[in-house]
């Protein structure tokens, strides 16, 4: 298998999956805002780990085909931290905020924090869109 046929397809399936991930969060986090109970119930939360898992695969995937490292390639770093903080922030604002301004809180926090992770790739650093504004 070479990288030029697979490489494409791959970084498709990668995209897509980012977008549909995201838009699956924050269709989620809206209806949560909105006290609906559809974004809590199993089917919803068995999609999401579906499209996040089929997402990971095709990271690490994409990652082992160009063989860039996280702890050489930092964008790629800054974009796994970012990660875990997403998820974090998407835990408290689907479920775990006492709150519901704590909700609302973690919920915006949560897709600044995707909007930056899509940042980052876009520019394959670290600061994303906001290494344009850096002298």
């Amino acid at each position: 298998m070479d990288i030029a046929s697979t490489y494409l397809p791959l970084k498709t399936a990668h995209i897509l999956l980012v977008t549909c991930s995201g838009a699956f969060f924050g269709l989620r986090g809206a209806g949560v805002l909105a006290r609906h109970q559809w974004p809590l119930a199993r089917p919803a939360r068995v999609a999401s780990v579906f499209i996040d898992t089929l997402l990971l695969i095709a990271g690490i995937s994409l990652a082992l085909l160009l063989s860039v490292q996280p702890l050489h390639d930092v964008w790629l770093g800054a974009k796994l931290v970012l990660l875990v903080l997403y998820v974090v922030l998407g835990s408290f604002a689907l479920k775990r905020a006492r709150t519901p301004q704590g909700r609302v809180l973690c919920y915006v926090a949560a897709l600044a924090v995707y909007g930056h992770i899509v940042s980052a790739a876009l520019m394959h650093h670290p600061l994303g869109m906001l290494s344009l504004f850096m002298a």
